[in-house]
């Protein structure tokens, strides 16, 4: 049997789990309504398959933290947590919540070279595989391949390239590019980091906080020049930048994949509005292309900001039921799972060892979208999605792989690089201080957390 949806309030009062005999308890941050149906009928495709029996609680990833705690001290937690983000994993890491045994099974068991290396990488502290990664988004350079095209451009893989493109293309009422600028929205701090990594910038090295590094000064200046230079006045965030390049007044933009959908025309509340749309709602789709991988002049490989989501087994679940869900959620579920949002849940595993693409190929058929479905590959070469399908490999995150995810979380969550970004952009200092100011402040939270 399969029970519907819980809601949040019920979500510490809702009996027990697997492990006190009751049915497999199943917590989710995917939590809308169309996202918490789709669940629905994926769990209850395992039940009918296995005879496991599901309850699904949806619980909203900002409230996540309180809800276990009380769940925690009442001994209702859940056995199984899905679409966990890097930061909630590392804090249930340090509350010690998490089976990491179980989770090592699951991923040995489907194969380690099934997944992306960089996905294991960001879930697992030192040799401890601390969940079992499921999917990903990653930050994204989107570009105007047209404009591109017709001013014999190359794509804006690299901070020289990218720089000049955004020179080239910054006229006729198009500005070269728009990224995200307002000091109080962590949008800011992704697209930074995205930048930052690609010039090989960290948050540490050797164990300090070091964002004043020449590499991270770099970056910084990098950042500030192409904002001054070659973007839009006043500050810009996750709205105003899609809103300018959906407009077709910007040749770039630094976005998450979430965007695909959505500029597909497949979303009535967020449609492209360029000249050229108003006949085809898709005509920015066909003419983007886009970049993960970025490199600057000091980095050594092309990386990308890309958050990796994970399914927990938690302490005291009901292992061996638990460890088939998850098994069963990354094989023969693991397409319908990606199709609660194709443009937003990249696979993190391609494959299995027999077929080692198949989830990669499934999930180019899958319908994506809002008010209208459609696969994405109606919309974008294989070139484009190429790129995308790819991004997992170059994932990369200040502090995760160095043991400081808890660092580099308070570090976001505190706005410290779009607060110094911000007063660098507003004209006052230089790059330089800009970092030195990121720093100061990071070092403090560094001391505060004993980190």
């Amino acid at each position: 049997m399969f029970l519907p949806l819980v809601l949040l309030a019920a979500a510490c009062g809702s009996g027990g789990s697997a492990g006190d005999g009751g049915p497999l308890l199943v917590w989710t941050v995917e939590d809308t309504a169309d996202r918490v149906q789709a669940q629905e009928k994926l769990l209850a495709e395992f039940t009918k398959k296995t005879g496991i029996e599901t309850k699904l609680v949806a619980v909203a990833e900002a409230q996540l933290s309180t809800v276990l705690s009380s769940a925690a001290s009442s001994g209702e937690l859940p056995d199984v947590i899905g679409a966990l983000s890097l930061p909630l994993i590392n804090q249930m890491r340090t509350d010690d919540l998490l089976d990491t045994d179980a989770a090592a099974a699951v991923v040995d068991k489907l194969g380690t070279g099934t997944f992306a290396a960089q996905a294991l990488a960001l879930t697992r502290q030192d040799d401890v595989q601390l969940a079992v990664p499921s999917d990903g988004w990653a930050q994204l350079l989107f570009y105007r391949k047209d404009l591109f095209a017709q001013a014999g451009l190359e794509p804006p893989t690299s901070y020289a390239a990218i720089q000049a493109a955004a020179a080239r293309l910054d006229q006729g009422g198009v500005t070269g590019i728009t990224a995200s600028t307002t000091p109080a929205d962590a949008f800011t701090h992704q697209t930074f980091e995205h930048l930052a990594l690609a010039n090989g910038c960290q948050l540490v090295d050797g164990g300090k906080v070091a964002l004043d590094s020449p590499r991270c000064v770099e970056a910084f200046r990098f950042y500030g020049d192409l904002i001054r230079q070659h973007s839009v006045a006043g500050n810009q965030d996750v709205d105003t930048t899609r809103a300018t390049y959906f407009a077709g007044k910007a040749a770039m933009v630094i976005w998450s994949s979430f965007l695909l959908d959505e500029l597909a025309g497949l979303r009535n509340d967020a449609l492209p509005t360029c000249p050229q749309c108003q006949q085809d709602k898709a005509f920015l789709a066909k003419n983007t292309g886009v970049v993960a991988g970025l490199t600057g002049p000091d980095g050594s490989k092309p990386t990308t900001f890309g958050e990796v989501v994970s399914f927990a087994i938690l302490n005291e679940a009901s292992t061996d039921q638990a460890k088939q869900l998850v098994e069963y959620l990354m094989s023969d579920g693991y397409a319908d799972w990606l199709a609660v949002a194709p443009e937003g849940k990249v696979p993190v595993r391609t494959g299995t060892a027999d077929k080692p693409q198949t989830y990669v190929e499934q999930w180019r058929t899958l319908k994506a979208g809002v008010d209208t479905k459609a696969p994405l590959s109606q919309f974008y070469d294989a070139e484009t999605l190429k790129a995308v399908e790819q991004s997992p490999e170059t994932f990369s995150r200040w502090g995760f792989t160095q043991g400081k995810g808890e660092l580099a979380g308070a570090v976001t969550g505190e706005l410290v690089v779009p607060k110094a970004l911000a007063e660098f952009l507003n004209g006052s200092g230089d790059a330089r201080s800009a970092a030195q100011a990121a720093n100061e402040q990071a070092a403090r939270i560094a001391e505060e957390l004993g980190s």
